[in-house]
């Protein structure tokens, strides 16, 4: 029996048919074959009707999977230290990822010289520039029901986040509210999965349809944007996770990186956080943490934290500005960095679901989510780089927590007896 091709390998291969039939369709004289029947027919079907299916599930996931991710958490009274330790480093590296992202974005410009105005099929309505005050007041819904009917993200990220921990504060009683949510919660992302079916078809047509009007200028513009989210990731390691481990345990990096590597074989090969949980927690146990602490660091940071993620966001978001010619204000930069980093709480550890945040993101930005069509043809690469990204700052917490709490015992990080940890700390 022949072999399945699976969804990452037809996904390439629509991509490379919707470039040369994009480029064939340049090629054709103006008239009702290529304008009527093609662009503004079957392509345009095709490619909207998949863009409506990810903003149909938009609202329903994100409120879903937050209630269910801040409501997992356990006893929060049972949180103490290292509770409050670990969501302060989630959130903090979350904050600098996606400011990191807008920073790299911003001076490499990846959307620059490439006009894709014309393909916008719903006027953009971004805002004028509010205050940090105004932004903090705009998150607070005074009508929930209103705010999850009109889409309003950051409304939405708060109440959910307040009705999962009220949950997780019951305990027992909100067990029943709990399961409906987690019973949701798996059918929404079967809903993801079945609508990620339709995703070959649907980035063909994208893919075509942008070829279509641009023609090669699109191949370059892509280049430059996986260079900046894989710079920024790169920089995310380099700068902030070794920085902190070098800051804050005073640890070689070296025995960090070498145990690290088993984690990302699995992380790369998968994309998925939640698959390599398993031999995340073992590798940070043969790195000397206790089992009390990974435990419950990891499994909550496979839920909450989603730096690698992050920064595809915010470099995504300058990309698709650039693309449709569209000036963001600082209140948008503001919005984008709040909305990336409480997205991340509860934000399934599986591939694909970062594109469904990302278009929660250009959302609370009023950015056209057209331009995910583009992004989607190389994101399965990008993808694999950003969870490996997101796993190790899982590992980067875990050891700067156990360190701190005096749980980390060093002579199993360095792999040597107690006599040779001494000669190595001298």
């Amino acid at each position: 029996m022949k072999k399945k091709l699976g969804l990452t390998s037809k996904i390439f291969i629509g991509i490379f048919i919707g470039i040369i039939f994009g480029l064939i369709i340049k090629g054709m004289p103006s008239g009702t074959l290529k304008d009527d029947l093609l662009l503004n027919g079957i392509l345009k079907v095709l490619g909207t009707g998949f863009i409506s299916s990810i903003k149909m599930l938009v609202v329903p996931l994100v409120f879903v999977s937050l209630v269910c991710g801040s409501s997992s958490m356990g006893d929060i009274k049972k949180l103490s230290r290292i509770g409050g330790k670990t969501l302060f480093f989630y959130l903090i590296t979350t904050a600098i990822a996606i400011s990191l992202a807008l920073l790299v974005g911003i001076l490499i410009n990846p959307g620059a010289g490439l006009d894709m105005s014309g393909l916008i099929t719903s006027k953009p309505t971004i805002g004028e520039s509010q205050s940090l005050t105004d932004i903090i007041l705009a998150m607070i819904p005074s009508n929930p029901v209103q705010a999850l009917a009109s889409g309003e993200m950051l409304q939405i990220i708060v109440f959910s986040l307040l009705l999962g921990t009220s949950m997780s504060m019951i305990g027992e009683k909100a067990d029943p509210v709990r399961k409906f949510f987690e019973s949701a919660n798996e059918i929404c992302m079967k809903m993801v999965s079945l609508i990620m079916l339709l995703a070959p078809y649907g980035i063909f047509a994208l893919i075509a349809n942008t070829f279509a009007t641009t023609g090669f200028e699109a191949i370059f513009s892509l280049i430059k944007y996986m260079f900046a989210v894989l710079l920024a990731l790169a920089l995310q390691v380099l700068i902030v996770y070794s920085g902190m481990i070098k800051i804050f345990t005073r640890l070689s990096l070296k025995p960090f990186f070498k145990k690290f590597a088993n984690v990302a074989a699995i992380t790369f090969s998968t994309a998925s956080s939640n698959a390599a949980l398993p031999v995340t927690i073992e590798t940070m146990e043969d790195l000397g943490v206790d089992n009390s602490v990974a435990s419950f660091t990891l499994p909550l940071g496979a839920t909450i934290n989603m730096d690698g993620t992050a920064i595809m966001q915010g470099v995504a978001c300058i990309f698709i500005a650039q693309l449709y010619g569209i000036d963001l204000t600082i209140g948008s930069f503001l919005t984008i960095i709040l909305t990336a980093t409480l997205a991340s709480v509860g934000t399934a550890g599986v591939p694909g679901v970062g594109m469904i945040t990302l278009s929660m993101v250009l959302t609370s930005v009023g950015l056209p989510l057209e331009g995910i069509g583009l992004i989607m043809g190389v994101d399965r690469l990008l993808d694999m780089a950003r969870t490996t990204v997101n796993v190790m700052g899982d590992c980067a917490c875990t050891l700067v927590v156990s360190n701190s709490e005096g749980e980390l015992d060093k002579s199993m990080y360095y792999g040597k007896k107690e006599g040779e940890l001494v000669a190595i700390n001298a």
